[in-house]
């Protein structure tokens, strides 16, 4: 088993800061880009990402804490944030920086010992499920997203890197 507290911080820590550095003052043509029918743009992700921060992570966190597993968290959303889009990229950043350090200041607040990451709560599809997996699948969760941030954009370049798409893994399609 791999996983450390603190460097799933780490991970949570940055990611809002590079998504930052990575996309602000970017061309609208690179985030509002997709992979194709039914498939999310840039700008998309990102409030995909705000919505976790908001309804997901921290309160599923609390949940736990509280309930154990003796009853399911609820069920997130994973599309909700496809109905409020009334927001720009450079907007949608600024508010999932406030929102991440947020997060982070009351995980850190509520994780006050080891053993509290061997407590159970139980996930409404996959059942019974530790705070570190929990905790673990928000880092992972993270870098799923930015490759797939890194995916969409190269994506709109594929016709254009000609032959080369062969020694582009971010482009290949049989993964």
């Amino acid at each position: 088993m791999n996983f450390k507290f603190d460097e799933a911080i780490e991970i949570l820590e940055r990611t809002p800061n590079m998504l930052d550095v990575f996309l602000t003052g970017i061309s609208d043509q690179w985030t509002n880009c997709n992979e194709g029918h039914d498939t999310w743009n840039v700008k998309e992700v990102i409030l995909h990402l705000i919505e976790g921060e908001q309804s997901n992570w921290i309160p599923r966190l609390r949940f736990i804490i509280k309930e154990g597993d003796k009853k399911a968290f609820p069920a997130f959303d994973r599309f909700a944030h496809l109905h409020n889009q009334s927001t720009t990229v450079e907007q949608a950043l600024i508010f999932l920086k406030r929102l991440r350090q947020e997060n982070i200041k009351i995980l850190k607040e509520l994780i006050s010992s080891e053993e509290l990451l061997e407590q159970t709560g139980y996930h409404p599809a996959f059942g019974t499920v530790k705070v570190r997996e929990l905790i673990s699948t928000w880092a992972v969760h993270d870098l799923t997203h930015i490759t797939q941030i890194a995916r969409i954009m190269a994506e709109r370049y594929r016709t254009d890197v000609g032959p080369w798409v062969e020694y582009l893994g971010v482009l290949k399609t049989d993964k």
